[in-house]
């Protein structure tokens, strides 16, 4: 949550009254004098406080394993991300970090902090995206190469490299995990379609520090302590 907005909040103050417990040093992040009145703070994993005064954010984060068919949106006429998770959790504010096609099951990070979304997805904070998929023909050390690389789509829109590693290959069908940094649209797809290859499964495994682990398709939990934590230097 912004630092301004919560102590708009919490303290019930003005815009003018706010900016002046600034200057004056009155706001602290964990022991330290902040002036930023943007930064993104939560009190899981911050200590703030206000002229000595401990203060709480209620920010959501939920680890999601999306299942096929279900479209990452906050409405729709079919089955949404949202629509999976239980009444009692359900918060107007939450959106999905990013997205996953219908088709394409795995790890999706849903929460109320926007900042920290808005961060995770921005080239520049290099959060890699890690996917297992299953293609319909053989990869090979070409095509880990080319990958490395920056695969160029047709249009002549070139990719960032990518990390391409073989899991099994047989002539007609290999499995692969592919680590990347972007997420253009249907942009593993497309990266295989260039080699003349089709994916015929897709699921992200990972997202920067988060991985899915056992989290069961369709299932989904709130991230431990340790993962928040390991999300702080997402945090500006």
């Amino acid at each position: 949550m912004r630092l301004d907005k919560l102590i708009e909040t919490e303290w019930k103050t003005s815009r003018k009254q706010m900016k002046r417990l600034f200057l004056m040093g009155k706001v602290r992040v964990d022991g330290k004098i902040v002036y930023q009145e943007n930064k993104n703070v939560d009190s899981l994993i911050h200590q703030i406080e206000v002229n000595g005064q401990r203060l709480k954010t209620t920010d959501t984060y939920y680890l999601l394993n999306k299942p096929q068919g279900v479209v990452t949106a906050n409405r729709d006429k079919l089955t949404t991300v949202f629509d999976l998770l239980a009444p009692e959790d359900q918060r107007g504010d939450l959106a999905a970090v990013g997205r996953l096609d219908r088709d394409t099951e795995g790890l999706l990070l849903l929460t109320s902090n926007g900042q920290l979304g808005y961060d995770l997805l921005q080239p520049k904070k290099k959060v890699d995206k890690v996917y297992e998929a299953k293609i319909n023909a053989e990869v090979t050390v070409n095509d880990v190469q080319a990958f490395a690389q920056g695969i160029i789509f047709h249009g002549g829109e070139q990719c960032q490299p990518a990390k391409l590693e073989i899991l099994t290959s047989t002539p007609t069908e290999s499995t692969v995990r592919l680590t990347l940094r972007e997420g253009k649209f249907h942009q593993v797809k497309k990266m295989f379609l260039v080699t003349g290859k089709k994916v015929i499964f897709l699921k992200r495994v990972a997202m920067g520090p988060l991985q899915l682990g056992s989290l069961s398709t369709g299932s989904y939990r709130a991230l431990t302590q340790a993962e928040l934590l390991s999300l702080k230097p997402y945090f500006r």
